[in-house]
């Protein structure tokens, strides 16, 4: 294949597809990438002006493949929190991260975890893609637990149906959000958006009636509140850290409150292979796909 022009050209304009690049610079000239200059970073850890390139073409590449894989229904970037808070409450007792898929996929939306990430770059969190209208979220934290997850999510939801993508391909958040102190009113908004979701407040007051316990008493507590409040009990414990400053015993608390710790992009992952169209799809993009959703140590 090496000395077939034309198989050198198939190589190059496959690489292209998949890394978002310019196909004519990989004739050797230097690689430019298609996307530069139109996602917004939010919480900016990352200086290296060409991996951000780098991770805006991926992932819009990324997203552009999943929204062609995936049902496509009226655009929808205006519901408010309280509203799809009552839509999930319609059918569950919370909302958590399997509802949040399911509400995602629901309404057009596709969510993957990534597993593999462009360059050495792993500081993403996560990423939302627009493509006319339509919009992809690229997961990119893990945890052995859904409560941290499906505030990253209900995150990045808040982005979409605030209208935070206008004139951007792609919003990337770098580092998670525990304080309101980067003067970015976009990042509370959505962390506000990602509250009143799973809480049905912006500000969830959540106190307790003593001041020194455990993780395991955190979680029988939780546990039995949950019902009361209508918040999943993974979720309330993350909302006692963020106001009592007590992160250490929330997190260990969580391993009380689930049945068992596991890697939470399994599932994601799991649910998106079921609910893509993979016959959209040709055979060389499906497998790529398939690749970033499940990893490779090669």
């Amino acid at each position: 294949m090496a000395a077939s022009p034309s198989s050198r050209a198939e190589l190059r304009f496959a690489l292209a597809r998949k890394l978002g690049l310019s196909p004519k610079p990989l004739l050797g000239e230097r690689v430019e990438f298609i996307w530069k200059d139109k996602a917004r970073f939010k919480h900016l850890s990352v200086h290296d002006f060409n991996q951000q390139d780098a991770m805006t073409s991926f992932g819009v590449s990324v997203g552009r493949l999943l929204l062609h894989a995936t049902m496509a229904t009226h655009p929808i970037n205006s519901i408010s929190a309280t509203s799809l808070r009552q839509a999930v409450l319609s059918n569950a007792n919370y909302v958590d991260l399997q509802t949040l898929l399911a509400t995602c996929w629901a309404i057009g939306i596709p969510v993957i975890h990534l597993r593999v990430f462009p360059l050495d770059t792993k500081s993403m969190h996560a990423m939302v893609v627009e493509d006319r209208g339509r919009h992809a979220i690229l997961l990119g934290r893990d945890a052995n637990y859904p409560a941290p997850v499906a505030f990253t999510l209900a995150h990045e939801l808040g982005h979409i149906m605030l209208g935070h993508l206008e004139g951007a391909s792609a919003i990337v958040d770098l580092e998670e959000s525990t304080e309101f102190e980067d003067g970015d009113p976009q990042e509370q908004e959505a962390d506000e958006y990602a509250l009143t979701l799973l809480t049905s407040t912006p500000s969830p007051d959540i106190r307790t009636n003593i001041s020194q316990f455990g993780a395991r008493a955190l979680a029988k507590a939780v546990l039995e509140a949950a019902p009361r409040y209508g918040i999943e009990p993974g979720t309330l414990a993350l909302c006692l850290a963020y106001r009592e400053k007590m992160w250490p015993t929330a997190i260990a608390s969580l391993r009380h409150i689930y049945t068992e710790s596991k890697p939470v992009w399994n599932e994601v992952n799991s649910i998106a292979n079921q609910q893509l169209d993979w016959g959209q799809l040709n055979e060389e993009s499906a497998e790529y796909l398939h690749n970033i959703m499940l990893g490779s140590d090669d």
